[in-house]
């Protein structure tokens, strides 16, 4: 049954359009997904290889961007900011990861986060490219039907899925777990231990990027502010995990569900006002402290404080 549980819970979101789903609990859905997949790519690189990075918005924005002006400056469709961000993003990984995986522990966090304010601000500066902060819209929708949307999400989110589960299962998912638990200990065992987390950060830059590619032509404009935002992307996607279960599979997306409705349900209270932010520490807070391996993590620990019982 468990082996059949993933094809169930995708069999069922894939009859959500189909029975009647009104458009704004379909785009809630559409962003929850792409938050899983956001949460997937950054337990990848932070829960499997154990590199803490506080920089994703930069690979988001970066393949926000890429979408973006192929559009306003080449006059080609927005979704072919998804292959090309294929490309590009894995590109910029690979600098980034020449310059950032020098570093270790909290000094690669902070490098990572250097990354993501810096192309923040040369974003908002490069007028004629980015347009700055007046942004990039797309005026030519694919799609009006948020429906077809919701499927090529879905379909990236189960094929990234997969990929990973994949990778984890393998000799390079080993090797990424050895230079989570002990680097010097994997570097004396023979694995060259820069080159496979070059490997984790772009594999895990790639995710994203493809992600803010989606971003772009789903929601039809992008800026600076939106794409490079360090604690909406950056440091939001890390509470996805954690509140889910870092270097678990299903974690991110449990995660992501839990976040975005937490979040839209904090809108629908006009006086709470920004307080999602302080909402959103208390909960990490919580989790942090009576699961701190996460929901997914710490099921068993859960079942008990929820106060379930095994059966006699």
């Amino acid at each position: 049954m468990k082996k059949l549980a993933p094809a169930l819970i995708i069999a069922a979101l894939a009859m959500l359009p189909l029975i009647g789903l009104n458009t704004y609990l379909l785009h809630i859905l559409i962003i929850t997904i792409m938050w899983s997949i956001i949460g997937m790519a950054w337990n990848l690189l932070g829960g499997f290889c154990g590199q803490v990075s506080f920089g994703h918005a930069a690979f988001f924005g970066v393949g926000a961007y890429t979408s973006g002006i192929l559009y306003h400056k080449l006059g080609l469709s927005a979704w072919w900011g998804m292959p090309v961000s294929i490309v590009v993003v894995a590109l910029f990984a690979l600098v980034i990861g020449f310059i950032c995986l020098r570093l270790r522990g909290p000094f690669f966090a902070l490098g990572t986060l250097a990354v993501g304010v810096i192309l923040r601000i040369t974003a908002e500066n490069l007028t004629g490219i980015t347009e700055g902060n007046l942004g990039i819209m797309i005026r030519e929708r694919t799609w009006v039907d948020k429906t077809w949307y919701f499927y090529i999400i879905l379909t990236l989110a189960v094929l990234v899925f997969i990929l990973i589960k994949k990778i984890i299962g393998s000799k390079l998912g080993y090797y990424f777990v050895a230079i989570r638990e002990d680097q010097d200990a994997a570097e004396s065992l023979g694995i060259d231990t820069t080159f496979y987390k070059t490997i984790a950060l772009c594999l895990s830059a790639v995710i994203t990027g493809l992600a803010g590619a989606f971003y772009t032509s789903y929601m039809g404009y992008i800026d600076p502010k939106v794409v490079f935002a360090l604690h909406d992307i950056s440091i939001v996607v890390i509470m996805v995990v954690m509140v889910g279960g870092v270097a678990t599979y299903w974690g991110p997306i449990i995660g992501s569900a839990i976040m975005v409705l937490l979040a839209e349900l904090i809108r629908s209270i006009p006086k709470l006002g920004a307080a999602h932010l302080t909402l959103f520490g208390l909960l990490l807070i919580v989790i942090i402290i009576f699961l701190p391996n996460g929901i997914i993590g710490d099921i068993p620990k859960l079942k008990r404080l929820l106060g379930f019982r095994k059966s006699l």
